[in-house]
């Protein structure tokens, strides 16, 4: 806590935190020169802070910029001062005037969900604000529970792909998928990288959130390649088998099947398109608007000065400059070749959820949303009034991480965000959903709060910002009810009760990683596995996620192996001494249970123990179950290893069986145990029990 209450009142209403509860429940004091870093990022004079406190209360504007509120309730606004009249404007473009009650403004109870306008007459001129009638919660899509496939798209090739796995290559699997039972399909962000190498090999620092990677095309599936003349057919059809070889290598190299697949999408473009698809890409540009003519216009400057736009002439650097139009004119070409690979993103993504939904899937596919995106991309160029370019996204120190972390990622400008109506999370949010049946939030917890480090400062010396959550997450469920589509947040780690009882009411549900659900046993006071029936029944389960072990790895203790050959372990005895503890622990539960049989002094095979665990997750009550496909051949490398870059060939990994031997997706389907862990995680949910009294049995 500051020793100055001016800084303390000024970051308060500012919403960044002065001190913090960390992992261990100790509170921590945040150093006032940090929490006078964040604010100056955030644009707050910091120089007088009683003066600027002062002045940010006195010239509050009358309405606040954006209102939101639950439809089907009554709500009242509160106004800084009298109003004559009042309106909301409706999106269907109905008018409907307001009452106005001393210095509230009172909103009816039949107001339609949706993101619409209020208007305040006042002193002879009219304030507005952008007004969100959002869903109290989501409505319950689904008659009992469903599972599916979690995989990394990229690792799935097959034999037709281009050295990574592609769109057609998720339009097989879930199609594969729904046929074997299977509601969903749960894969990485699929967010646009750089447009130029190198690509950066995580999905999780992508240059734009509301755009695709055009890596994932498949050339040969596009109705361009269908329209065009045979010996053009031939050229890509030549490209394809110069990089169809590294489906079987065992490192994803994304450039070389990038650098091919521009050839060949090139000789496409070049083509002259029919009328039909001509007013495909017209319409599609339309639809797309300003942030699709901007998106493309930062590819097509980027060809030119790089990805990073701080690098950029001065000139470039604002997309509002004038300098940057008349580039625009210039590069009228380029910036059409971009919007046609995002309309080629667009229908093959729509394959592939068409696929799902005539498989017999009720969800289809999930996509990934990442945290955040890179501090020079797309979206930061785009988007700088609203991404608080001076900060990064991170975690304070913890037990894993006991200097911190920084993802050098810039966060969302709470006020400026909120200025804008929140339009571009919007935009996110809907462009995300666009051809799917589901969204997964990660670092759900980031729409509450995050921890904001200035640059150039060590992870440790940050703070938390705080979000608008309401609006946040009204602006999540308007759009998610209106695609029809469930909403997973991933919520891992230490979560405050309000959170959860906040996403729990609005019908989010969470993720329950089976290496994570261990309690203290009553009697003996070791971590013991947490029985099935008292998972919760609000979330989507599965044993792992990308960013921990595989099961194989798991047992195996390749998670340990790797980090003590990296030399990222402070003590390896101790991480070695809790893998095999945590190893018994299941062995035993699963025993106990009658899972397994009980022990006859013979080892478990190791393909026996994961169609255990995975028995195990089938039986909690969870709505949704995820199963790794890396599971089903044993793979034991998982796709990331925090807090490496190149030490780890995170993300460049592709699935391996026990031996090493890379495998196709047709491999990964014909594989003998997807069958099994399907049929354990397939059943009625009738299993899904409770189990409480059996807590104590062990």
């Amino acid at each position: 806590m500051t020793d100055s209450p001016a800084l303390a009142a000024l970051a308060e209403h500012y919403r960044v935190a002065t001190g913090y509860e960390n992992w261990a429940g100790h509170p921590v004091d945040i150093a006032d020169d940090v929490v006078e870093a964040v604010l100056a990022a955030l644009g707050v004079d910091v120089s007088d802070p009683a003066a600027t406190l002062r002045l940010a209360r006195e010239s509050a504007p009358l309405l606040p910029p954006t209102v939101v509120v639950d439809v089907g309730l009554p709500a009242g606004v509160d106004l800084r001062g009298p109003a004559t009249a009042a309106r909301a404007e409706l999106e269907d473009g109905e008018v409907r005037g307001l009452a106005v009650a001393g210095h509230e403004l009172l909103l009816p109870a039949d107001l339609p969900p949706g993101f619409h306008r209020l208007v305040v007459e006042a002193g002879g001129g009219e304030v507005s604000a952008t007004l969100i009638v959002a869903p109290t919660a989501l409505p319950d899509l689904l008659d009992g529970r469903s599972w599916g496939w979690a995989a990394q798209l990229y690792q799935l090739r097959s034999e037709r792909s281009w050295g990574v796995g592609d769109l057609e290559d998720l339009r097989t699997l879930t199609a594969w998928s729904g046929a074997q039972g299977a509601d969903l399909v749960l894969v990485n962000p699929m967010h646009a990288g750089p447009p130029v190498s190198p690509l950066d090999p995580s999905p999780y620092s992508p240059s734009s959130r509301r755009f695709r990677a055009p890596q994932y095309l498949r050339p040969e599936l596009t109705l361009d390649y269908l329209a065009a003349p045979d010996e053009v057919r031939a050229q890509v059809d030549a490209l394809a088998a110069t990089v169809r070889p590294a489906n079987h290598s065992d490192s994803i190299d994304r450039d070389a099947s990038w650098q091919a697949k521009e050839r060949a999408l090139a000789l496409l473009f070049v083509q002259p398109p029919g009328a039909d698809r001509t007013a495909a890409l017209a319409g599609f540009i339309r639809e797309g608007g300003e942030a699709l003519q901007g998106f493309a216009t930062y590819c097509a400057i980027a060809e030119l000065h790089g990805p990073a736009f701080p690098d950029w002439p001065a000139e470039l650097r604002d997309p509002r400059a004038p300098e940057v139009a008349t580039l625009r004119a210039e590069l009228a070409d380029r910036l059409l070749w971009h919007c046609w690979l995002q309309l080629l993103c667009d229908e093959q993504l729509a394959a592939a959820q068409d696929a799902a939904r005539e498989s017999g899937m009720r969800i289809g596919v999930i996509h990934d949303l990442a945290v955040g995106v890179t501090s020079y991309g797309a979206d930061a160029w785009a988007l700088q009034g609203t991404l608080a370019g001076g900060l990064h996204i991170g975690a304070p120190p913890d037990a894993f991480n006991q200097r911190g972390q920084d993802w050098s990622l810039p966060p969302w400008h709470p006020t400026a965000l909120a200025e804008a109506g929140y339009a571009p999370f919007r935009e996110m949010i809907r462009s995300v959903l666009r051809h799917a049946g589901g969204i997964r939030i990660d670092h759900m917890l980031g729409l509450f709060r995050l921890w904001c480090i200035p640059k150039g400062e060590s992870a440790d010396r940050g703070a938390f910002v705080y979000y608008d959550h309401r609006a946040l997450l009204g602006v999540l469920l308007l759009e998610a009810a209106r695609a029809g589509a469930v909403v997973i947040g991933e919520d891992v780690g230490t979560v405050a009760p309000y959170v959860a009882e906040e996403l729990a009411r609005r019908h989010v549900l969470g993720c329950d990683l089976l290496w994570f659900q261990l309690g203290p046993d009553p009697g003996s006071g070791e971590m013991r596995p947490v029985m099935p029936g008292d998972w919760r029944e609000l979330a989507m389960a599965s044993l792992t996620t990308h960013d921990l072990p595989t099961a194989a790895g798991f047992l195996q203790g390749e998670h340990v192996r790797v980090r003590e050959r990296l030399g990222l372990l402070r003590d390896p005895d101790a991480e070695w001494a809790q893998a095999r503890h945590e190893r018994a622990a299941w062995l035993d539960a699963l025993r106990r249970k009658g899972i397994l049989p009980p022990d006859d002094g013979q080892p478990v095979p190791e393909e026996t123990f994961i169609l255990g665990l995975y028995e195990w997750l089938g039986r909690t009550p969870a709505r949704l179950l995820g199963a790794s496909l890396s599971d089903v051949v044993g793979d034991v490398r998982q796709p990331n290893l925090p807090g490496t870059i190149d030490e780890y060939p995170s993300w460049r990994l592709p699935i391996a069986d026990g031996q090493g031997h890379p495998q196709l997706l047709e491999d990964l389907m014909a594989a003998p145990m997807a069958a099994q862990v399907a049929h354990r995680l397939g059943r009625s949910d009738s299993l899904a029990s409770g189990n409480s009294d059996l807590q104590r049995e062990l």
